[in-house]
């Protein structure tokens, strides 16, 4: 048990240990991270801090208090609308993040047939393997039935399982542009077709990918119909905060008009501190997240965020080609964007992520299959070559492991992959979770 501090130490002395726990992190700032960081160099992470700390005390739960707040909020919403095939009746909110962005999105989705077909008990919805698991978590805080349509060795959904997948009970479809573990996109054309032709609610997780894949198609890569421009997408929803490389958290849910986004508001009009209305999950929320994506997206427009795009684009290529001339080792799929995964049928790859760690690399480790996560940024342009140099080193190395050398987070994933179901790994991470986050 830690106690609570008697009286104030001084400042000084508080502030240096804050840096001293920092020398323990990964290093992103040069590029040793892939995933969970969204950096595009020190010029825009400062302007971006400027206008957060800005806003920083602002709440952005009152749009009267802080009607700044709500000019930039409704100003930044438009912008990302015209950047993922909006129009004029296109509306949405800011959220504060991916996670909230999709609870707002099934919510919605499932308020909005319960009024049309008010005979359904068990709504449903429907979502490839490959779709975010925060949907999952927005389906069960929602009491709402997930059905999980299989993917294919290159993580492509199986389209003839999704089309079966729907009933009368489905309020909700889902695809990712691109989905997270291999930065593959799902076949947003069909699938939302597929939901149009049973009258059911289309929503695009493109959390990871909207605020990249317009500046991708921009830089001349070739990238599918994925946004609110595809007929039969009702949502979708994109994070600033990742490829907008504005601080946390900042997301946008939209809806293709505001018929359909009013199910998504919350209001309680029998309380005595007054009418209680919320448009999205989160009440109070910091302006600073709100004013740094209103001011980067001004700062960089179109022109910036596609010389961004580029870079970030060239450093995939370079490194999908160099895994792809490791032996043993492969991209999963065919990745078109910014994000991928590496595979391998005969090394363990859970052990080759430990391997890169003490090389001072921190990649994710995914399953089913076992892979190793990659989410490029633009900075990581000047780490391609000394990447891939070590990469071909960790793998040699690995190649010559025996069983019983298996240590670390490779014997982790070994052990929660050799549980007999899904509900046992499911119980061991919620006992390690349990034990991880409480006071030492």
């Amino acid at each position: 048990m830690i106690e609570f501090p008697q009286s104030g130490l001084p400042a000084d002395e508080i502030l240096n240990e804050v840096q001293a726990m920092k020398a323990g992190d990964s290093d992103w700032k040069n590029g040793r991270v892939f995933s969970l960081i969204f950096n595009a160099g020190e010029e825009v992470k400062t302007f971006a801090e400027k206008a957060f700390n800005t806003f920083i005390n602002e709440n952005g739960l009152s749009p009267f208090a802080f009607p700044s707040l709500l000019r930039m909020e409704n100003e930044v919403v438009s912008m990302t609308a015209s950047l993922l095939g909006g129009s004029a009746e296109t509306t949405g909110n800011m959220t504060t993040g991916g996670t909230e962005s999709l609870m707002a999105a099934v919510k919605t989705a499932r308020d909005h047939a319960r009024a049309k077909r008010p005979h359904i008990k068990q709504p449903e919805l429907v979502m490839p393997l490959s779709a975010h698991p925060a949907i999952c978590k927005a389906a069960h805080f929602l009491d709402v039935k997930t059905v999980i349509v299989p993917t294919d060795k290159d993580s492509v959904v199986d389209l003839d399982a999704f089309s079966r997948a729907f009933n009368e009970n489905t309020v909700l479809a889902i695809g990712s542009a691109p989905s997270y573990p291999h930065g593959i996109i799902d076949p947003i054309a069909k699938m939302a077709a597929i939901a149009a032709e049973r009258d059911v609610w289309f929503h695009v997780d493109a959390c990871v990918g909207g605020m990249v894949l317009p500046f991708v198609k921009r830089s001349g890569y070739p990238v599918p119909p994925f946004d609110l421009s595809v007929p039969g997408v009702s949502s979708i929803s994109a994070d600033i905060h990742k490829y907008g490389y504005t601080p946390k958290g900042a997301s946008v849910v939209l809806y293709r008009n505001a018929e359909l986004r009013k199910y998504q508001i919350y209001v309680y009009a029998d309380w005595p501190g007054g009418v209680y209305a919320t448009p999205s999950v989160a009440g109070s929320r910091s302006g600073g997240p709100i004013a740094a994506s209103w001011a980067i997206i001004r700062y960089l427009g179109l022109e910036g965020y596609t010389a961004l795009a580029g870079r970030a684009m060239e450093a995939a290529r370079a490194l999908q080609k160099g895994v792809n001339s490791i032996p043993g080792l492969y991209v999963i799929g065919q990745p078109p964007a910014t994000v991928f995964a590496i595979g391998s049928d005969s090394l363990n790859v859970y052990a080759l992520g430990d391997k890169m760690k003490t090389y001072r690399w921190y990649i994710d480790s995914q399953q089913m299959p076992p892979t190793l996560h990659m989410t490029i940024m633009p900075e990581h342009a000047k780490i391609v070559q000394p990447f891939l140099d070590d990469l071909r080193k960790a793998a040699a190395e690995v190649a010559k492991l025996k069983p019983e050398d298996i240590t670390g987070e490779a014997a982790l994933y070994g052990m929660i992959g050799s549980l007999p179901d899904r509900g046992m790994a499911r119980d061991f991470a919620v006992d390690f979770i349990n034990d991880l986050y409480k006071a030492k």
